[in-house]
Formats: structure tokens, sequence, C-alpha cells
């Protein structure tokens, strides 16, 4: 106990409980990363002298591999992100070698999408396939809870031959068998009904628009992501496109997430009426369209013709979803006032998780 009071209060508090010999690399891998929160001049001592004892030399790549053998995964894990995030420590990401060392994660993820620009050739190799792996891995996921939503939602009044208990339509069944009455035995039923699973033909069209700026990198994620998944679908056709100031229309590349991923460009400008008419032009059938808009809602150019673009998407008769963050963020960061007034319009709006909006979708359709 007394060893971690000493090293959660660093080496300052040396002479007051010193340190056993046995904890000396724990508190050395520490006071390397978070010595830098005294300053760059101390930063750059702890990098020089090992800690400030005089040891051997501590580098980067030395730092990770300590880490990884000193402390369990998930604190390996936050200090990976906050070397990143809150001591721009890029090195982590511009050398092969230490990239190789580190946990594939959603933290990594995002950061080697923001820092990418800064990664020799050799290494953006590397990257894609860290990129590949967490992607993989987050498709799997989410595509068996889609298709739990889909394919486990029932088509009320009608009727299947794939007569299983929880396709049994009891009411149904009751209704129809009233007929039936016995007073001896009750309802004695002459034919039992059972629902249908969701129908795979005349297809719902579902068009995605993400704005690509900086603060959305965990939206961008997950929206190329649900994407890709949708497309998958026998009863949904699915466009994506990205936008700042400009749109790209990435729907022929739908079903690879990560390519997609390596090309956006995050930050820039934000035109959203610019992405909503490019979606409006998408839409064939409106009665049969569901437009869902990614974006913090910070438009660059003119909010009053973001407005409009909304309004006459929802009066052709199509459904606009209109998502601040689609994460499992707690905390988006939007404009709310104009989220307030497309809400008045009757765009649905909200922050929502992946599952969510596969839930929000299968209930339209």
């Amino acid at each position: 106990m007394v060893n971690r009071w000493r090293l959660i209060l660093g080496e300052f508090a040396e002479d007051s409980i010193p340190l056993d010999a046995s904890s000396r690399d724990m508190d050395d891998a520490l006071a390397f990363l978070y010595n830098r929160e005294y300053g760059s001049e101390q930063g750059m001592r702890q990098e020089k002298t090992f800690g400030g004892r005089g040891g051997p030399v501590l580098t980067v790549p030395a730092w990770l591999k300590r880490v990884k053998t000193l402390f369990p995964k998930k604190t390996v894990e936050i200090m990976q992100k906050q070397a990143l995030d809150k001591y721009n420590l890029t090195q982590l990401l511009t050398d092969e070698t230490v990239l190789r060392e580190m946990e594939p994660n959603m933290d990594l993820l995002k950061n080697i999408l923001t820092f990418r620009h800064m990664m020799p050739r050799h290494v953006k190799t590397l990257a894609y396939e860290i990129v590949d792996k967490v992607i993989r891995d987050l498709q799997k996921k989410l595509e068996n809870q889609v298709r739990r939503t889909f394919y486990g939602r029932k088509l009320p009044l009608s009727n299947s031959t794939y007569r299983i208990f929880r396709n049994f339509d009891f009411k149904r069944t009751i209704r129809r068998n009233l007929k039936n009455y016995d007073k001896q035995y009750g309802i004695v039923p002459e034919r039992l009904y059972f629902n249908q699973n969701v129908r795979r033909y005349n297809p719902w069209h579902v068009i995605v628009l993400v704005d690509e700026s900086g603060s959305m990198v965990d939206s961008v994620i997950y929206s190329a992501v649900m994407a890709s998944i949708f497309a998958k679908m026998p009863f949904l056709s699915v466009k994506l496109a990205i936008f700042d100031t400009s749109v790209v229309d990435l729907s022929d590349h739908i079903d690879d997430p990560v390519g997609i991923l390596m090309k956006v460009q995050l930050g820039g400008g934000t035109d959203i009426h610019k992405a909503l008419e490019y979606g409006r032009k998408l839409i064939a059938a409106p009665q049969k369209t569901i437009v869902v808009l990614v974006s913090d809602l910070y438009d660059g150019i003119n909010y009053n013709y973001m407005y409009r673009s909304c309004r006459d998407i929802i009066e052709a008769g199509s459904k606009l979803f209109v998502l601040p963050a689609l994460d499992y963020s707690s905390v988006p960061s939007y404009d709310k006032r104009a989220a307030k007034a497309l809400s008045a319009i009757g765009a649905e709006v909200a922050a929502i998780t992946p599952e969510e909006l596969a839930e929000w979708i299968g209930e339209i359709i």
C-alpha cells in the first residue's frame, strides 16, 4: 500500500516515502509519461535520464515494452491513449517498431486516422493492417447485433411455414379458432398461425450522409461500418457519401469500410446544405427512403439553406434521421439550436448508438 501511494505521488515524495527496489521499473515507466505534466523541460529530462535517477536512457519503444510487462492490458491501453491524446507522443504512430507493440483498439484506430498524414509510407502499410483488424472485429460484433434486430422482427398478420415457438402468433390463433370453442375442452385449435420474418424484397433505400469534420471521427468510423452492414441486408439499398465543403460519394466502396476510413480527410469546413441537396438527387422513391445525416450541425455556410433542404426531404415523403453523434459517447458536442430547429421541422434528432440506429430503421421498415 505504501509503494502504491509513492507511485501515485511520484518522485517528489521520495524523501518522505522511499520506494523499494522492486517497484523502481514501474516508477520509471510512470515518470517517463506523467512527468511531462510539469512542462517540456521536465519531460525532456525524463527521456534523457530514465526517470531522473541516472539510469540508462528510456526511449519510447523501450517505454512501451516496459509498460506492457508491468501493467494490466487495460492500464496499458489507458496509458497509450494519454500518451497520444494528452502528451502528443506521435512517435508511437510514426515508428514502425513501436506501432507493432501497440494494442489494436478504437483509440489507436482514431489516432491513426488523425495522424496518418505524419506516417512514413512503410508505416502506413502497418497502420492499414491495424485499422483492418479493429474494423473487422467491430464489424463482426455489430453485424450480429444488427441481424438480430432485423431478422428477429416479425411481420404481423402474415403466415409462415417456418413453425417455431418464437414465431407463434398467439392472438391470431385464438381469434381464428374461437368458432371451435367447446364447453368441456375450451378452444380447440383447428389451425395454428405463425408470423413470418421480415420480408426480403421491395427494399427500402437508405442514404447516409457523413460529416467528416475533425470532431466527428468516432461517428465517421461507426457510419462507415454500419453502412457496410446495412448494404448486406437484402431489404435495404444503401448509398454513402462523406462531406465537408464538398461531397464525395463512396457508395461503390461501401463494402470496404477500411479503405473508406483510410481515405477520409478529417477536418476542414462544413456545408451541410450541399450534402443534403446531393442526397435529394439520390432519392427515387421518397416514400421508401430514409436519409441519415450524421453531423454535429455546425454549418459553415448558411443554416437557413440547411433547414430548407431538410424540410424539402421530409415534405417529399422521406424519413430524415439527424444524428449529432453515432457512437458510444454519452456527451456529444453539437449545435443544439440547430438540432431543435430540425426536430421542429419533423426530423428525428438524437445522438444514438449503432444498435439504436438499426432499431430505428427496423421500426420504419
